[in-house]
């Protein structure tokens, strides 16, 4: 994991290419889905249809976050940092920003 320092706060690029890439699937594939429901409001079509595909762009966007931190959370622990408690404190803010 590379530190990034920016003033006061820490941040960090994942090292795991894997996880990067299954993330970045995953929020380009929920941006193909956000642009299926602009179509659908566009076209009109049914309400239902359209809500289902927005429940699976918010679905798409929270794992690709939940993974995001959770693989972060994993190399800081692993790596064992010398900033480990502030990075630890970093995300878990993120993580409780998307209860």
């Amino acid at each position: 994991m590379r530190l990034i320092v920016t003033g006061k706060k820490v941040s960090h690029v994942l090292s795991d290419e894997e996880q990067l890439i299954a993330i970045t699937k995953r929020v380009k594939r929920a941006q193909g889905q956000l642009g299926a429901v602009a179509r659908m409001l566009e076209e009109g079509r049914n309400c239902d249809e359209i809500v289902i595909q927005m429940s699976a762009v918010s679905k798409a966007v929270n794992t690709a976050a939940f993974t995001l931190i959770s693989a972060s959370l994993k190399e800081c622990l692993v790596e064992g940092k010398n900033n480990q408690e502030q990075v630890t404190a970093q995300l878990q803010k993120l993580f409780l920003s998307l209860a």
